[in-house]
């Protein structure tokens, strides 16, 4: 049996995909409420502000979002490659037409403003990215797993902009330098 969204639900859907393709200041709430299929008068009895919607967008989302670029807990790979995973799925999203970077990065970049409630939200996705690094190069043996960790960050960000600033796939650039930065991180 097939649930039928709630408009709470069409709302934070709708603004994670126009937010992401579009930007959030692009979207205005008459649009939003729109494509969602919600009233303007709906949306502010569910949210104060559009920033409120931005923020738990990214909430609602941002899970997933992290764990299209993850290996699945079942997979059986050692933690070199559950990292290189992750370049290469960026590499992979990076050449399809509907990349638009890294939500997270696009947000707290769109809105200037890092005591924002959604670029707050952001930084813990992004930390999440970091974090995911860290473990991984803590079990490949690096000396510094925190450099490590702020290196692969670094790398995916820079990557994610390379590819939509250009409007053309990594071809390998992301995988090969992730890969660079683990032959010297381990002893």
């Amino acid at each position: 049996m097939t649930s039928i969204a709630t408009p709470r639900e069409r709302l934070l859907r709708t603004a994670a995909e126009l937010f992401y393709a579009e930007g959030a200041a692009a979207v205005g709430v008459e649009r939003l409420c729109k494509a969602a299929g919600v009233s303007k008068r709906s949306m502010y009895q569910l949210f104060t502000t559009k920033d409120e919607v931005i923020a738990e967008s990214l909430r609602a989302f941002g899970p997933s979002t992290v764990a299209a670029y993850f290996p699945g807990p079942a997979a059986d790979m050692p933690p070199r490659e559950r990292i290189l995973h992750v370049f290469a799925r960026l590499e992979e999203q990076a050449g399809t037409p509907s990349f638009h970077g890294c939500p997270f990065v696009n947000t707290a970049v769109e809105l200037h403003d890092p005591a924002h409630e959604a670029a707050g939200v952001a930084l813990t996705f992004k930390k999440r990215l970091e974090s995911y690094f860290h473990e991984h190069a803590t079990a490949l043996g690096a000396t510094d797993p925190d450099l490590v960790a702020a290196q692969l960050t670094m790398l995916f960000d820079g990557a994610a902009v390379r590819a939509v600033m250009r409007a053309e796939p990594l071809g390998g650039l992301a995988l090969r330098t992730a890969a660079g930065i683990l032959d010297h991180a381990v002893p």
